[in-house]
């Protein structure tokens, strides 16, 4: 047996301290590293009158993430640090609003060396996965809840949106939720009021698809956009996310009986009908979206799911074909052609979609294979 040569075994030693320290980290240790990224916001009227209380946490420098319910209302909004006595500082204005996630990035006029930065999780966490949230529950600034991720959900439009359980409050919305290596995995938006230990936060990937535009004061955002449609929509996604498909659905079918020329709202009743297993409606509610958007490779893709639960599996797989062919870096894509194809008796091109699922997403590939296997 070879002997490590002592240089050799001293410099490996450098390469994993660092990790095994990290991997120790406890979880009071992990509070007091991320808190500082975190913020305590305040909201008021035109005549200085305190709105609202909320949470949010620093993505880049002078620039925090937080609801867009939090801030909708506002015509003047501060944050607080919360590291060491924390310092209060003016909201610039918003330089990009996400409406259907509910995400507001904001500009904060504050010293930029002042300013700190977090770090986003590039993967999804799994169900079962130990996180903490770090917010601003009823002004109690800086409370520290943990809990885990008990669900990870889609909402079409949206994107992936954790259920977890740590204890939420008012005030907790647009808190982080970290995992325990200190990354962000989402933003908390919905405390379930009628469940025991359920709340929502969108995904930090989120986060990455939102556009800086021209800074905009606060006072430009208004409460409502006063179109019926958009205000049934908006309901409708409310119960969509808290999983309510029936009363959803309603509301979606009201909105586009108001404006059929909505796509999206075509595409949340096809959603919606497939919950409910009603999928030949949910099929011409998505020919209805492609009616609008052909080029649009999220509905062909949600249109395959609708084909695949009717038992429809040739259609299913064109639709799928059709969405790669439109997004070809779309891993979910690939992986609902693997399963179809196999479903369908072609093992072979079952592999084929599977070794482009796992260049794509090795996490989602290695779930196939449990899946299938």
């Amino acid at each position: 047996m070879k002997r490590l040569h002592p240089h050799l075994f001293f410099l490996s030693l450098l390469f994993v301290f660092p990790l095994l320290t990290q991997a120790q980290e406890t979880l009071p240790e992990l509070v007091k590293r991320v808190k500082p990224v975190v913020v305590a916001i305040a909201t008021y009227d035109a005549s200085g009158e305190a709105l609202m209380t909320g949470s949010g946490f620093f993505v880049e420098q002078g620039q925090v993430i937080t609801n867009l319910h939090v801030i909708r209302a506002a015509t003047r909004a501060e944050i607080k640090t919360l590291d060491g006595k924390g310092k209060v500082y003016p909201v610039a204005g918003a330089l990009a609003l996400d409406e259907d996630g509910d995400l507001a990035l904001l500009k904060i006029d504050m010293p930029l060396e002042r300013a700190k930065k977090s770090e986003l999780a590039a993967t999804l966490p799994d169900e079962g996965e130990k996180i903490f949230v770090i917010g601003n529950p009823l002004k109690l600034e800086g409370s520290v809840s943990d809990g885990i991720v008990s669900a990870v959900r889609e909402v079409p439009n949206v994107g992936r949106i954790l259920q977890i359980t740590a204890p939420i409050s008012h005030g907790n919305s647009g808190s982080p939720v970290f995992n325990l290596r200190g990354e962000v995995l989402g933003v908390v938006t919905i405390k379930v009021t009628n469940g025991q230990n359920i709340n929502l936060a969108i995904s930090s990937a989120r986060i990455a698809q939102l556009h800086q535009g021209r800074l905009r004061p606060l006072s430009e955002l208004a409460k409502g956009k006063g179109d019926l449609a958009e205000s049934l929509y908006r309901t409708g996604l409310e119960s969509l996310w808290l999983g309510n498909y029936d009363n959803a659905v309603g509301y979606f079918e009201n909105a586009v009986n108001k404006n059929p020329n909505r796509a999206d709202a075509w595409v949340q009743v096809g959603y919606c009908k497939v919950k409910q297993g009603k999928n030949l409606e949910a099929i011409k509610a998505y020919h209805q979206a492609l009616q609008l958007k052909p080029e649009d490779a999220q509905i062909h893709n949600k249109l395959g799911d609708a084909y695949y639960y009717a038992g429809r599996l040739r259609e299913a797989i064109e639709s799928y074909t059709e969405a790669a062919r439109l997004q070809p870096d779309c891993a979910e894509t690939f992986y609902n052609l693997a399963v179809a194809y196999l479903e369908s008796g072609n093992p072979s091109m079952a592999a084929t979609e599977a070794k482009t699922l796992q260049r794509l997403d090795q996490k989602l590939y290695e779930r196939y294979l449990r899946e299938t296997m």
